[in-house]
């Protein structure tokens, strides 16, 4: 019973918290004045670091670094050599079949950066950030699924639904594009058993959103 009062708490508080601020007035008012690095730097240090450190405590708890088998090695560049490509299709495809219907397929505003800095700092949010929602998301619960007492593919279940409806704020194309990846990345992390090339392929394809806004925009 522990184990899933633990997911239920960190879920709520790391990840439904924070998208639930997107349904308020912050992020209209954080479009209209542009990136901020203050607000992307605030992020970094008062959510993305926090979060990642009480989340590896939690599993350090149970095993040791060495134990759990992260250590970085070949199988973290073959997950982010097919992952990226993948995710960026999915994207893609999601955007062009909504935009044939006429619908945008984000309902949120993207706001990119206009400088060296602002490009920099961004980057560094969308690993942190990366790193954070594969953590738990992938690796906290497909690794501790026996623990939840849950097969391979009720875990990979779970981690999708909790994963998309974070991102519920993003409108129905949003939400499909999220449960897509999040398959995507469940399939990858259970069969290369690799959290850093998923997170970096997803921090990579994070970026390329903004990339082609910017570009979109010029």
């Amino acid at each position: 019973m522990g184990i899933y009062l633990e997911a239920v708490i960190l879920y709520i508080v790391l990840f439904l918290s924070g998208s639930a601020s997107f349904f308020t007035n912050s992020h209209q008012t954080a479009a209209q004045t542009g990136f901020s690095i203050m607000s992307a730097l605030n992020s970094i240090f008062l959510r993305s670091i926090p979060s990642l450190a009480l989340i590896w405590f939690l599993l350090l708890k149970k095993k040791k670094l060495k134990d759990w088998g992260i250590r970085p090695g070949l199988k973290d560049l073959i997950s982010c050599v097919i992952t990226l490509p993948c995710l960026l299709i999915i994207g893609f495809t999601v955007t062009y079949i909504s935009s044939k219907i006429g619908e945008s397929s984000l309902q949120i505003t993207i706001i990119s950066p206009s400088n060296g800095p602002e490009w920099a700092v961004l980057s560094v949010s969308c690993v942190l950030a990366a790193y954070l929602e594969e953590s738990f998301f992938r690796f906290y619960l497909l690794s501790r699924r026996h623990e939840l007492k849950l097969t391979a593919l009720y875990a990979l279940v779970l981690s999708v639904a909790l994963f998309s409806i974070c991102h519920i704020y993003e409108g129905p194309w949003g939400f499909l594009n999220a449960v897509l990846s999040s398959v995507l990345l469940c399939f990858m992390f259970l069969r290369y058993k690799s959290i850093h090339g998923i997170s970096i392929a997803h921090a990579m394809y994070n970026i390329a959103v903004y990339i082609i806004n910017t570009m979109i925009k010029t």
